[in-house]
C-alpha cells in the first residue's frame, strides 16, 4: 500500500464541489452471494471423515479473514435448493476466485455443489433519498457493513426496459412512493448492491433484519406501489439464518465441529495481519475480523488499529490524510478527524469514536485482536 500524505495544518471546513466529490468516492466495493448445497453422498460417509472434512473447510474459509469481509448463513430449513452461505465483500473480484477454489480443492470441496452465485457491485444510486442527510446517505451505499442481525433476505432483482424508457423525473416520482414505505420499517437494513453487465441480473439485494414477519409485511406493501408493475423478476428468494461459520458448516450435517460458546464470558478473537517487515512507518493495512473491517497504522514504529469506517459516513480511514505528528488521521470523504491512538473524535464533522482493537507481535508477525462476549 502507498504511503499516505501528512497534514501541515488543519483544513479548511469547505463544502467539496460535486465534480470533488465524485473523484474521492469512485472506489466501490465488490459484493457475492455464494450459495452452496452438499451432496447427499457426503451425509453417508463414516463420521470421522466428516469431521476431518468439515473442520479443513472451516480453516480454508477462516485463512480469507485478511482479505475480505466474509458472513456466513445457513439456509437449512428455509431453503431446499441451497444450504449455507457466504456473504462476501472485498474491494477486487478475484479474491472471490481465489475462496472458490481454495474450497473447492478441500476435501469437502469434492461434495459441494454451487447452488448460486451472485456478483455485485456497491454504487451511488441515482435517486435521491429525499431524507436526512442526503449526502451522507448516498456514501454509504458505497460501503456494505453487515449487521449483527439474526436474518437477511436475499433476492435478485430486474427492471422492465420500459421502467428504463421513463425519464429521470418519472422515475424519481415512482421511487418517492417506494422510499416512503421502506421507512416506514426502520427494523429492516436494506443493502442494494447493482449487477448490470457483470452478471445475468441487474440488482441483487439483501435485507437485514431480526423480525421476518417485518420484511413480509414490507415486501407486500411494496407490492401495491406503483413501482411494482416494473418488476420484470425478483426470484429465487432466500431466507437466510446468520451464524457463526462453524455452525453454519455444522448445519450441513454430520458430527459438530462447533465449540459451545457463552457470551456471558469475555474472550479474545485475533487475526494474523502481516509479518512486520512488510509494514512500514507511514504505512496502513486492512484486515477484517469479527466481520468488522479494520484499519492498522504504523506511526513511527508503533501500530495502532482502529475501525476503518469514519462514524459519520464511513469513509475508509487508511485512505485519509494522517498526521504522524499527532498521530490522527482525517477521513477522505469529509473533514472528520480521528485519534488513531483512542478512535476519539478530534476535529470537524464526527461526534462518535471509532472503536479501538489490540496489537500484538508474535514472532515477527503482526497480529490485531479484540474482546467479543460479556455481560
Amino acid at each position: 500500500m502507498g504511503k499516505p500524505a501528512f497534514l501541515s495544518k488543519k483544513p479548511p471546513m469547505t463544502k467539496p464541489s460535486a465534480e470533488e466529490r465524485a473523484q474521492r468516492l469512485t472506489k466501490r466495493q465488490y459484493v457475492r452471494f455464494a450459495f452452496y448445497k452438499v451432496d447427499p453422498v457426503w451425509r453417508r460417509l463414516p463420521a470421522d471423515e466428516q469431521m476431518e472434512h468439515k473442520r479443513e473447510l472451516l480453516e480454508v474459509i477462516k485463512s480469507f479473514n485478511r482479505r475480505m469481509l466474509l458472513r456466513p448463513y445457513s439456509t437449512m430449513g428455509t431453503r431446499a435448493d441451497a444450504e449455507i452461505l457466504l456473504w462476501q465483500i472485498a474491494e477486487s473480484p478475484d479474491v472471490f476466485q481465489d475462496l472458490a477454489k481454495a474450497v473447492m480443492k478441500t476435501q469437502m470441496g469434492g461434495y459441494l455443489e454451487m447452488a448460486y452465485s451472485y456478483l455485485s457491485q456497491t454504487k451511488r444510486s441515482v435517486y435521491e433519498i429525499r431524507f436526512g442527510d442526503e449526502e451522507e446517505a448516498e456514501e454509504e451505499r458505497l460501503v456494505i457493513d453487515p449487521s449483527e442481525a439474526k436474518y437477511l433476505f436475499v433476492y435478485p432483482f430486474i427492471k422492465t426496459r420500459d421502467w428504463y424508457q421513463m425519464s429521470q423525473m418519472a422515475r424519481q416520482g415512482v421511487m418517492d412512493e417506494h422510499i416512503v414505505v421502506g421507512r416506514k420499517y426502520p427494523s429492516i437494513r436494506l443493502n442494494t448492491t447493482y449487477s448490470f453487465g457483470i452478471d445475468d441480473y441487474e440488482f441483487i439485494v439483501a435485507f437485514e433484519t431480526d423480525e421476518p414477519s417485518d420484511f413480509l409485511d414490507l415486501v407486500q406493501e411494496l407490492r401495491e406501489t406503483e413501482s411494482s408493475k416494473y418488476t420484470l423478476q425478483d426470484t429465487p428468494l432466500f431466507s437466510c439464518i446468520n451464524m457463526r461459520l462453524e455452525e453454519a458448516i455444522d448445519a450441513l450435517g454430520g458430527p459438530d465441529i462447533a465449540e459451545p460458546i457463552d457470551d456471558t464470558v469475555t474472550r479474545e478473537v485475533w487475526q494474523e495481519v502481516c509479518p512486520i517487515d512488510d509494514f512500514a512507518p507511514g504505512e496502513t493495512q486492512v484486515v477484517y475480523l469479527e466481520g468488522k473491517m479494520v484499519g492498522l497504522f504504523n506511526i513511527d514504529g508503533e501500530i495502532y488499529a482502529i475501525n476503518n469506517r469514519c462514524t459519520h459516513a464511513r469513509g475508509p480511514l487508511t485512505e485519509g490524510t494522517i498526521n504522524a505528528e499527532e498521530c490522527s488521521v482525517v477521513c477522505p470523504w469529509h473533514y472528520g478527524k480521528f485519534d488513531i491512538k483512542t478512535g476519539q473524535p478530534v476535529d470537524g464533522i464526527v461526534r462518535k469514536p471509532v472503536e479501538t482493537y489490540q496489537v500484538e507481535i508474535r514472532d515477527g508477525v503482526v497480529y490485531v485482536g479484540t474482546k467479543v462476549g460479556g455481560e
